[in-house]
């Protein structure tokens, strides 16, 4: 059974299907484009969505081996943002993600397989102090030449994570157990 990765990490970032030679990307954030955002129901009437907005990570990409890709990704805590200071104190905080004793979260790849036209991504998430494995299902968005002379590629990927499986216990009910990750990061090649 798959387990799967929400919000974070993180991942990122993360991606990896579309060159004919392995090649290395650093994820462009300073260009903002890329993101980590996650939702979660509120009491199963809506969705709140997030996003954090501070993270970096590289990922490398081999089309034609996709065995041989990875992905690192380190996104800062603290850079929470749901559009509302108070809830975002509320949820940085030792009830949820603990931002102050554990400043960043983590993921790094440990395999990537080829599903049909999407990659599973399977990684070591690290959050709140716990590590467990979670996959992100990534789908190659665009790759090649940028008008600044250099290379790029870019991807989005999904995935769940179970709150408690990170230690967070505040129970929000029935309908906010998991948190969906939504991510699209945008990588520029290394030379």
């Amino acid at each position: 059974m798959k387990k799967y990765l929400p919000g974070l990490a993180l991942a990122s970032l993360l991606f990896t299907t579309g060159s004919a030679l392995a090649a290395d990307y650093k994820i462009d954030k300073e260009g903002q484009h890329a993101f980590v955002n996650f939702r979660i129901q509120h009491l199963g009437y809506s969705w709140l969505y997030g996003t954090f907005r501070d993270f970096d990570g590289t990922f490398t990409f081999d089309e034609k081996n996709p065995a041989a890709d990875k992905v690192r990704v380190t996104i800062n805590t603290g850079s929470l943002d749901t559009n509302h200071a108070e809830r975002d104190k509320h949820l940085r905080s030792a009830a949820f993600l603990n931002a102050a004793k554990f400043p960043q979260a983590t993921f790094v790849s440990t395999s990537v397989k080829q599903d049909g036209g999407e990659l599973d991504i399977t990684g070591d998430l690290t959050l709140n102090g716990v590590t467990k494995p979670v996959t992100l299902e990534a789908k190659l968005i665009g790759q090649g030449d940028d008008p600044w002379g250099g290379k790029r590629a870019g991807f989005a990927a999904e995935g769940k994570i179970r709150l408690k499986d990170f230690n967070i216990t505040t129970d929000l009910g029935p309908a906010s157990q998991t948190v969906d990750l939504i991510i699209s990061v945008e990588g520029v090649q290394q030379k």
